[in-house]
């Protein structure tokens, strides 16, 4: 959201106020220092293993409350999160238009997924203006029935944050040099895999299967693997039980997007159960391996950019593997793609509310 925060900033047809949750601090914190936002009004609901319900409540309250305060004339939302989602609600029930960026994204199955499938499609009930990232992202809302006057394809602000990030670090050698530093136990001499993982429908036996995929490839001697572990406990605890100290495997505290992306850039491939991360990758040229069974972005999938292959261990050893010694497998997936975006997302959806400053009403 932070491109759209930025380009709304720079336009003097309006007054853009910012509301964060407050989930994951350690993570949304330098992402806000980084694109230089300061919260208006940020809610702290973040607490120790929360469930979706209390998370929902305690949402519901506290948001309905900001937008009592604030009366804003729109509410832009992102993506499939349940902050969204609420916030979608809770605008709806005060008759305030939604604009939702990232709209139209479906697996089909609202298990995965989970919760976050079921979360878009409410956003989607609730909004007035649907930023859909791709062609096919329009085609899932026609599908489900949303008048086409009120979908807007503009593509993915993930790439124009992935573009700003990416020119900032080539600019400045002095920045490059201080990442080298910051990762300097990777050894320039092997491959390296990027993993992330952090999906609910992945807890339990599924990162269970992850981490034995994991402790089988550290066994080679020609790759090191990085892998960010998310401060969820579901996730956390069972990484570190299950690769903590074995040689070649990282295992870090989750890193500033900024050097997040230096360490994408300098991968050989991705292993990821991410949304996000999926169009990074298809955007960079590195091949995507998607630890789940469905994607709601199968324009990667078009584009041979990602390749879903399922949260089973031997299938992900055989699936890394077959990227690690097949040439020609690596060089078909690892090309530059523009399915998600060409950068300039945010301005489009600055463009579209401008052009539609009377129609702030459902």
């Amino acid at each position: 959201m932070a491109p759209v925060v930025n380009a709304l900033r720079e336009s003097d047809r309006f007054a853009t106020g910012v509301c964060v949750s407050g989930q994951h601090r350690q993570i949304l914190d330098p992402v806000l220092r980084l694109f230089d936002i300061v919260p208006d009004l940020d809610l702290g609901v973040m607490r120790p293993n929360q469930s979706l319900g209390g998370l929902l409540a305690e949402l519901a309250d506290r948001l309905g409350s900001a937008l009592d305060d604030f009366k804003p004339s729109l509410v832009l939302v992102h993506g499939d999160t349940t902050t969204a989602m609420v916030a979608a609600i809770a605008a709806f029930y005060r008759n305030i238009p939604v604009g939702h960026v990232e709209a139209g994204l479906r697996t089909g199955s609202l298990t995965a997924p989970w919760p976050e499938e079921f979360n878009r499609r409410v956003v989607a009930l609730a909004t007035r203006f649907h930023f859909a990232p791709t062609e096919q992202a329009r085609l899932n809302l026609l599908t489900e029935g949303v008048s086409g006057d009120h979908i807007h394809v503009t593509g993915n602000t993930v790439i124009d944050a992935l573009r700003w990030v990416t020119a900032r670090t080539s600019a400045s050698e002095e920045r490059e040099r201080s990442f080298e530093s910051f990762f300097s136990y990777l050894d320039p001499a092997l491959r390296l895999i990027v993993v992330t993982g952090h999906r609910r429908e992945n807890f339990g036996d599924p990162i269970l299967n992850i981490c034995r995929a994991i402790r089988k490839l550290a066994s080679r001697t020609d790759v090191q693997i990085v892998y960010p572990v998310h401060p969820n406990p579901n996730v956390r605890d069972v990484v570190k039980a299950e690769l903590a100290g074995l040689d070649r495997v990282f295992l870090i505290e989750p890193v500033d997007y900024e050097p997040f992306v230096y360490l994408v850039n300098r991968s050989y491939f991705l292993l990821t159960d991410s949304g996000g991360l999926q169009e990074e990758g298809a955007s960079l040229g590195k091949p995507v391996l998607v630890m789940r069974d469905r994607t709601e972005r199968p324009e990667g999938l078009r584009a041979e950019a990602i390749r879903l292959i399922g949260s089973e261990t031997e299938r992900i050893v055989s699936e890394v593997e077959r990227l690690l010694d097949d040439e020609i497998a690596y060089a078909s997936m690892a090309r530059s793609s523009l399915a998600f975006g060409d950068g300039t997302a945010a301005m489009r959806i600055r463009g579209v509310l401008e052009q539609n400053l009377d129609r702030f009403y459902r």
